[in-house]
């Protein structure tokens, strides 16, 4: 094999599994947001902010939250409640939290 494909090989399969923890991550807030607002998970993107879903207000965020901290067994602070603005912003949060690898389609 050729040195240069064993590192494009190397490239693909990291940026594959980042999707992969990616997706994963997602259907896991998707989940969040279904049981905290009752939303239909299919709804979330990563564009999802809450002008695109009513029950998404104050009280609401606060309602996600706990979702997410019990979804993902983490806690967050008031700076990462302020944060999270819009889904891909609770993505970033979460894997931060996590300490998962960083993607950079998140940014």
């Amino acid at each position: 094999m050729i040195p240069g494909r064993v590192v494009e090989n190397h490239v693909g399969e990291r940026v594959k599994r980042e999707l992969a923890i990616m997706e994963d991550l997602l259907k896991k807030v998707q989940t969040a947001f279904q049981s905290a607002l009752g939303i239909d998970p299919q709804t979330i993107t990563l564009d999802t902010s809450p002008e695109d879903v009513p029950a998404w207000d104050s009280m609401g965020h606060v309602t996600l939250a706990s979702g997410l901290e019990r979804e993902f067994g983490l806690s967050f602070d008031v700076d990462d409640l302020m944060e999270m603005e819009n889904v891909r912003e609770i993505c970033r949060v979460v894997q931060s939290k996590l300490g998962k690898v960083q993607v950079e389609q998140l940014q």
